[in-house]
């Protein structure tokens, strides 16, 4: 993560600061306020509502995001701090209009109920096969345990996951 540039107070006094993020691949300029969450600033600045806000301290994981490779709650990482950074939302995760294969398994396996907290656990569960294609159960869970789901009780979300890592061996 890179530091932001200064910027310049505005009329109602509040500093604001330049930020440049590549977000789902493209670069996107923006003056914002030093306190400004990463998750707001998708949400609010660039109309990215995929990425949900949850708790806002770090407990459920509806804002989970992919910063510079990482998985990371968004909600605990200021816009300031994601200067001159990578992030990858639900937005960005589908290519070319095609479901990315953990999607598919959501859609497949039932891996949802509400939704509301299915896209910070898809790029958990995308984060997971990306370093492991064959994860046990065990391993899913330990990867998803950061997420909260109060509909599913899991199961079809590991389900789901699993189906997923099966589509992307079968694409290699």
């Amino acid at each position: 993560m890179a530091t932001a540039t200064t910027g310049s107070a505005s009329t109602d006094g509040a500093m604001s600061m330049r930020i440049t993020v590549s977000v789902n691949g493209t670069e996107r300029r923006a003056e914002v306020e030093p306190r400004l969450l990463l998750v707001h600033f998708l949400r609010e600045h660039l109309g990215l509502t995929g990425t949900h806000v949850g708790c806002d301290t770090s407990q459920c994981g509806a804002c989970v995001v992919n910063l510079d490779g990482q998985t990371v709650k968004s909600c605990t990482v200021l816009a300031v701090q994601a200067d001159g950074s990578a992030v990858t939302t639900i937005e960005g995760l589908a290519k070319d209009g095609e479901l990315h294969p953990v999607q598919e398994g959501f859609w497949a396996k039932h891996g949802l109920q509400c939704g509301f907290c299915t896209p910070g656990m898809i790029l958990s569960a995308a984060a997971l096969l990306e370093r492991n294609p064959d994860p046990s159960e065990d391993e899913i869970e330990h990867a998803i345990e950061g997420n909260f789901c109060r509909c599913t009780g899991y199961l079809n979300i590991v389900r789901s996951v699993q189906h997923a890592a099966g589509l992307m061996r079968q694409a290699t």
